[in-house]
């Protein structure tokens, strides 16, 4: 009983923290609150445009296997585009491919109906590049920003703190702690906050210049196969035809030199 009635007396007397998150954050008033709400849209914005991003990749890139599986296996342009879907970067550029395909009969020139299909199939991929490069501005912003918007907050706090010590006439912790905490608090958030997006900016980045080296490739087989009047095509490889090709070459015996 003696014992329960001392921890109760010692719970009750226990000083409460008072150099916590929150209470840093309403030290430093509404220049505090407003520079930490700026850094959580930042972070928010950020992440959204990671995982919208990533996804309509994803989406280009699993539509490229269908491409190279079932369109080229089309007896023309106009049937392999029935086999895509009809929102994709893909059957974009067929459909681009098909109408400067009509619109070149009108040409005399050979070279300028070449030109034409070239530069449509041009301003098609420029219009899919610039498509899935929306938003990566922003995250450059951030990454850039972030953690100079950090350091405001840190001047801020710093000069609070240097405030109370010249009020009160000395550095006692419990006149600057809550200013400092501040300070470095919104320092740690401007990094947080600034190092996912400039990772999530170069990696997309690096997806965005592989899709579109897909794309010109994508491109240049449609211009030669119209040019050729659907005699060009790439070669088609599917899973099981790869598998048998790579068990040929395996046991296929080693020539042997001939002496002369």
């Amino acid at each position: 009983m003696i014992i329960e009635f001392l921890a109760a007396a010692a719970g009750d007397a226990a000083p409460k923290n008072q150099f916590g998150f929150l209470e840093a954050m309403e030290q430093g008033g509404l220049i505090a609150w407003s520079i930490f709400g700026v850094l959580v849209i930042m972070s928010v914005g950020s992440f959204y445009i990671l995982i919208t991003k990533w996804l309509e990749q994803q989406k280009i890139l699993n539509q490229y296997k269908g491409v190279r599986t079932n369109f080229w296996r089309a007896n023309s342009l106009k049937e392999g585009a029935t086999k895509l879907d009809k929102n994709s970067a893909w059957r974009q550029l067929v459909d681009d491919a098909v109408k400067a395909e009509d619109e070149h009969a009108k040409m005399t020139d050979s070279l300028e109906a070449h030109d034409w299909m070239h530069g449509s199939l041009a301003r098609s991929e420029a219009s899919i590049n610039a498509k899935l490069a929306g938003g990566l501005p922003f995250l450059a912003t951030v990454g850039a920003t972030a953690p100079f918007v950090g350091l405001l907050g840190t001047v801020i706090g710093i000069y609070r703190a240097l405030i109370n010590i010249g009020l009160a006439g000395s550095a006692s912790i419990d006149k600057v702690a809550g200013p400092v905490g501040e300070a470095l608090i919104m320092t740690a958030i401007g990094l947080l906050v600034a190092v996912p997006a400039v990772l999530a900016y170069n990696w997309l980045q690096s997806r965005n210049k592989k899709i579109a080296a897909m794309l010109t490739g994508f491109s240049t087989d449609l211009l030669a196969n119209i040019s050729s009047k659907g005699t060009i095509r790439p070669a088609v490889m599917t899973g099981a035809s790869t598998q048998q090709a790579g068990k040929a070459a395996r046991t296929a015996p080693a020539a042997t030199p001939t002496k002369s």
